[in-house]
């Protein structure tokens, strides 16, 4: 489970960045829409049995960047984003054909910059920019598609956050008010009350990777006026937080994160050029170690997603778009790149798995 701009996908969560892996037992990884040098709405698929990728015949129903991503057992959905304009639109693709549907009723107002996270119920697109910030969070329920606008939505009116779920609750963490925030709201899935941690992030930033174990949840790195290294951690049961010893091997912001069930992973990013680093952490330690391979480019702006045995990430920028998709094998953290790519070179595109 890519949002913010890094968009997280999975079956609780997908913002830019960051995911583990979903109760279900994903088959394919897709990559929606993003930024070639101009808007695209291609679609492509990668089978995770063989890495074959396809390009879906139907894309997003608009060419677009900065959308939220989310994911039932059952479909996968883009909303909102910019192209050129913002959209409300919300695009539903079914995992068993492929086919795409666009909801009647999309979110409640145009924005880009949303966080995408979801229950097994319901997905939930929250904040982002209409052209000022927002505090709204809206609601579809996966088995009519419903949507319903949280009366109680974020405390502050925000974008560029990270958005992160356990089982029973989402997160959305972070992001800019017109000002850096450290505030961690949290959403109860069966009431949709929110309460906003007593303690939040360890210092107010955006642009940062939010990732989830089953016990604890992760946000990593960012930018608070100058780039950070901080890794924060939320223990589900009480909502402490504790800021890891240890965090990131390098301070950057625009990085990609997944997860295998046991280790979390951030890729990539910006500390003034772009890394190829990937960071791994024990979720039974928190310890970090880095990994000796990392990204076969060094780049920003990429999507991330994995299947039960592989993490991937997919396009960025590297100071010119790319369309390498690396490969991680999660027994190994040996690095394959994908002998075929995605279709176009591009980044800041929305990643989910199903």
């Amino acid at each position: 489970m890519a949002n913010s701009s890094i968009l997280n996908f999975n079956k609780y969560n997908v913002v830019s960045a960051v995911s583990f892996v979903p109760p279900f037992l994903p088959v394919a990884g897709y990559v929606a829409g993003g930024d070639t040098g101009s808007k695209v709405a291609t679609v492509d698929k990668f089978l995770f049995t063989t890495d074959a990728r396809s390009t879906l015949g139907t894309g997003l129903s608009s060419a677009r960047r900065h959308a939220a991503g989310f994911a039932s057992s059952e479909n996968g959905y883009v909303a909102g984003g910019d192209e050129g304009s913002y959209v409300a639109t919300v695009d539903k693709f079914l995992f068993t054909t492929d086919a795409r549907s666009t909801l009647a009723t999309g979110l409640s107002s145009a924005r880009y910059g949303a966080a995408g996270f979801a229950s097994s119920e319901n997905g939930y697109a929250a904040g982002g920019d209409t052209g000022s910030n927002v505090a709204t969070v809206d609601k579809f329920l996966f088995t009519t598609d419903a949507r319903s606008t949280l009366g109680t939505g974020l405390s502050a009116a925000r974008r560029l956050v990270a958005g992160f779920a356990s089982a029973e609750n989402g997160y959305v963490a972070g992001g800019y008010t017109g000002s850096n925030v450290a505030t961690v709201d949290k959403f109860l899935f069966t009431t949709d009350a929110r309460s906003t941690l007593g303690t939040g992030l360890s210092s107010a930033r955006r642009l940062v990777a939010g990732f989830a174990s089953a016990e604890n949840g992760y946000v990593a790195g960012g930018y608070t006026g100058s780039y950070v290294a901080t890794v924060d951690k939320f223990l589900f049961t009480t909502d402490a937080r504790s800021t890891l010893a240890t965090g990131l091997s390098a301070a950057r912001r625009y990085v990609a994160g997944f997860a295998s069930s046991e280790n979390g992973y951030v890729a990539g990013g910006d500390t003034g050029s772009k890394v190829a680093t990937v960071d791994k952490f024990l979720f039974t330690t928190d310890a970090r170690s880095t990994l000796g391979t990392g990204l076969s480019s060094a780049r920003s702006g990429a999507a991330g997603f994995a299947s039960a045995e592989n993490g991937y990430v997919a396009g960025g920028d590297t100071g010119s778009y790319v369309a390498t998709v690396d490969k991680f094998l999660f027994t190994t953290d040996a690095r394959s790149t994908l002998g075929t790519g995605l279709s176009a070179a591009r980044r800041y595109a929305a990643g989910f798995a199903g």
